[in-house]
């Protein structure tokens, strides 16, 4: 079988390429003095390139016939990568006007992990000329990815393939294990933000995307970044940019692309298909780490239910058009495919976990009209994710919710007393931590645990002082409180962390700020916020009102 556009030839011409595939290439040469004369002299009688794709054995895997400036290569993702990241097959096409590798060809070289990329020149007599070719390498200091090399005729080639793809996939191998340890079974990703905001705004964006790979437990081998003036609906960014990751992950051994923006279905499967490397976005994975930290049955149900409407719209499958028809004369088929299979479950599965959270809703409302009855002051805690609410909770109440130094340490609700003199209490609640660009659906799926916010007097806005965007911060949770329609509660605002910064900073941002100075960690700063949050519970009682 002829790959590529085979219209206009005779089925003469069809039968002489065709013939390529009985030929055997010997496994010490990239190809034969005889085999390249018979590619340039039917390239040049076609006036079309013609490539072939060549196993290590020696074995043409395909044939392929392009127009007069380039092939198309047809899908190799059938073949797998070696431990070295060579895909174990190379590339032999014609150039016409004797030109050197194309960009396009370098592309395909890295994009394809093809073990090497050779342009044969044909010559006005049809005769093979220059040679040139180009093989990947371990990434130098000055960013070189790739070595280009030629000679002048496939006759004074004598390149020994066999030590040469022994000695490349040696020195592929020792790259990467410098990069990371054989026996670490962690992801290993490359981070990647292709926008449009302000170069201050991506990094920023950027080093919390980090901290979310670290929460979820995931190797992070490099971060690539790049504001184009225009995006690409398919890839998001440039076939160019895409090489750069392929090759870095291809050298680095990275498994994984992690994406700061949201991909819709159609970017997701064009970038997996380019790049042959597993692809989430941010909300994808700031889902995993909430599944790894959810304990509570409502925690549990609520997460499920998210990561199944993030999943519903992005599965895929071959065959669709067929799948369902309708009933009657000309309307039988093959009935339902696996692909919509899948997707009739997981509606069933969505509407079933709907209703049991609707179920455990109930018993949140019950004990909420229980504390509301008792007539027990409530104090709900909010604010970015990793501020330090729980730990200020553990602090302020003598318990053990768990805290780490993690984004999303907490996504339960967790409820406390807290007793102060003249046996007055009041009931403190740690919420779900919030993040910027934290898409709907992910908020949705907490808005029952959030629920706890309604009843609570005011709410205590802890805020990490010590995080050079703690301003930033501050505007992301008031935002998504006016999303949830709770920016009507009344907020105390509570630095915390403030042992992580300079002393005399701490008076000057409490009064620009109006804040209250905290370190969770050290008790003896609660005089203020305690005396602040009794004057707010019981005010009108302390003044003798």
């Amino acid at each position: 079988m002829i790959h590529g556009n085979t219209t206009g030839l005779k089925s003469s011409q069809l039968k002489s390429l065709e013939r390529i595939y009985r030929r055997r290439l010997p496994v010490g040469e990239v190809i034969t003095p005889e085999l390249a004369r018979y590619l340039t002299e039917q390239s040049r009688e076609l006036r079309r390139q013609i490539g072939l794709i060549v196993d290590r054995s020696g074995e043409v895997k395909y044939v392929v016939l392009g127009d007069d400036r380039e092939i198309l290569i047809p899908d190799l993702t059938g073949f797998a990568l070696g431990r070295s990241g060579l895909r174990g097959l190379r590339c032999v096409h014609t150039h016409l006007k004797g030109e050197p590798l194309s960009q396009d060809d370098l592309n395909d070289l890295a994009l394809l992990r093809l073990d090497l990329m050779v342009s044969l020149a044909v010559g006005d007599d049809g005769l093979p000329g220059t040679v040139h070719f180009a093989h990947l390498i371990p990434p130098d200091p000055q960013g070189q990815i790739h070595l280009l090399q030629q000679v002048d005729s496939v006759h004074n080639w004598d390149l020994d393939f066999g030590s040469f793809i022994y000695a490349l996939d040696s020195e592929l191998e020792s790259a990467r294990a410098e990069t990371f340890d054989l026996g670490d079974s962690r992801e290993k990703a490359i981070l990647l933000s292709v926008s449009q905001v302000s170069r201050q705004e991506a990094l920023d964006s950027m080093d919390e995307l980090a901290e979310l790979a670290r929460t979820a437990d995931v190797v992070v081998f490099d971060r690539i970044m790049q504001r184009p003036k225009q995006l690409n609906p398919k890839t998001l960014m440039g076939t160019g940019k895409l090489k750069e990751v392929v090759v870095s992950a291809l050298h680095k051994g990275a498994t994984l692309l992690v994406f700061d923006q949201d991909l819709t279905p159609v970017q997701v499967r064009s970038i997996a298909a380019l790049t042959e490397l597993k692809v989430i976005d941010r909300s994808q994975l700031i889902l995993d780490i909430f599944a790894r930290r959810a304990h509570t049955l409502d925690g549990k149900v609520q997460v499920e239910l998210a990561q199944l409407k993030y999943i519903l719209p992005r599965l895929t499958g071959k065959g669709t058009a067929l799948s369902r028809l309708m009933g009657g004369i000309g309307g039988r088929g093959p009935g339902e495919t696996k692909l919509e299979t899948d997707r009739r479950r997981i509606r069933d599965r969505i509407r079933l976990l709907e209703k049991q959270l609707a179920n455990l809703g109930k018993g949140r409302i019950q004990r909420r009209q229980r504390r509301i009855r008792a007539g027990v002051p409530i104090v709900s805690i909010v604010g970015y994710t990793n501020a330090g609410k729980s730990t200020l909770l553990n602090a302020l109440t003598r318990s053990e919710v768990f805290t780490e130094d993690l984004l999303f340490a907490t996504l339960d609700t967790s409820t406390r007393r807290l007793r102060f003199p003249q046996e007055r209490e009041v009931i403190i609640t740690d919420t779900v931590g919030f993040i910027r660009h934290l898409p709907k659906s992910l908020l949705g799926a907490f808005k029952a645990t959030l629920e706890e916010l309604v009843d609570a007097h005011f709410l205590l806005h802890v805020v990490d002082v010590s995080n050079p965007r703690f301003e930033e911060q501050i505007r992301a949770v008031e935002r998504i409180l006016q999303e949830l329609s709770l920016d009507h509660i009344p907020q105390l605002l509570v630095f915390n962390k403030i042992d992580l910064i300079p002393a005399e900073e701490v008076a000057p941002l409490c009064r620009r700020f109006e804040a209250i100075a905290v370190s969770a960690r050290q008790r003896e700063t609660f005089a203020d916020l305690l005396r602040e949050m009794e004057e707010r519970c019981w005010g009108g009682e302390l003044r003798g009102d």
